[in-house]
């Protein structure tokens, strides 16, 4: 159980965001992108793979790859990657900038395929659709209040995974709906958490 920290600048944050030795790359993510909403087909869909790509590793992993895997998957625009060939899974597998686990690749290009089945602003609609309401949430005061799955992660995974998408369990479609503004999880004391109910419009 973790509260608060106090960063060297005076500001109170949530303790991954002060986590050393990656403190700088997390502190930036954690102040001015997580919890703050993501909206669109193409920008959900790489919040969408990079989750994917996270499970089983560190946050950080993924976060100082970011433009590597920006580069290898053309900028997540679903319909370039809907069309990569066997050459770009072979390409992504031996690519040093991105993590190399074939079966990650091949489920993002997979819901790359998907995605692209659906009609313009689906995906943001149906990600969207599982918000929570905002209004009487509990707000965590530690790490220990900040749930790993809930029931609308639960039914946002099942839901993906009827259509077809992969590497969505409930646990992966939380931390989803916590990058993308969908829920604040900043903890109460944290400076970042009113910043991010103003983006929500809450």
């Amino acid at each position: 159980m973790k509260a608060v920290v106090t960063a060297p600048d005076g500001l109170p944050r949530c303790p991954w965001g002060m986590e050393a030795p990656a403190m700088a790359d997390y502190r930036a993510y954690h102040d001015t992108e997580w919890g703050r909403p993501v909206h669109g087909d193409d920008a959900l869909f790489e919040r969408m793979s990079l989750e994917a790509f996270q499970s089983g590793l560190s946050w950080i992993t993924i976060l100082r790859r970011r433009e590597g895997f920006r580069a290898a998957f053309a900028d997540f625009r679903i319909a370039a990657v809907a069309a990569f060939t066997d050459e770009d899974a072979a390409r992504l597998l031996a690519d040093p900038g991105i993590i190399r686990n074939r079966a990650k690749i091949s489920a993002v290009l997979a819901n790359a395929r998907v995605a692209a089945e659906l009609a313009p602003g689906e995906l943001d609609k149906l990600i969207w659709s599982y918000a929570p309401e905002r209004a009487g949430r509990p707000v965590p005061r530690t790490t220990a209040d900040v749930p790993p799955l809930t029931p609308e992660s639960t039914a946002l995974a099942k839901d993906l995974k009827k259509r077809g998408f992969r590497f969505v369990g409930p646990t992966t479609a939380y931390a989803l709906m916590q990058a993308c503004g969908l829920v604040n999880d900043h903890l109460a004391d944290c400076h970042a958490r009113a910043g991010a109910e103003a983006a929500a419009g809450a």
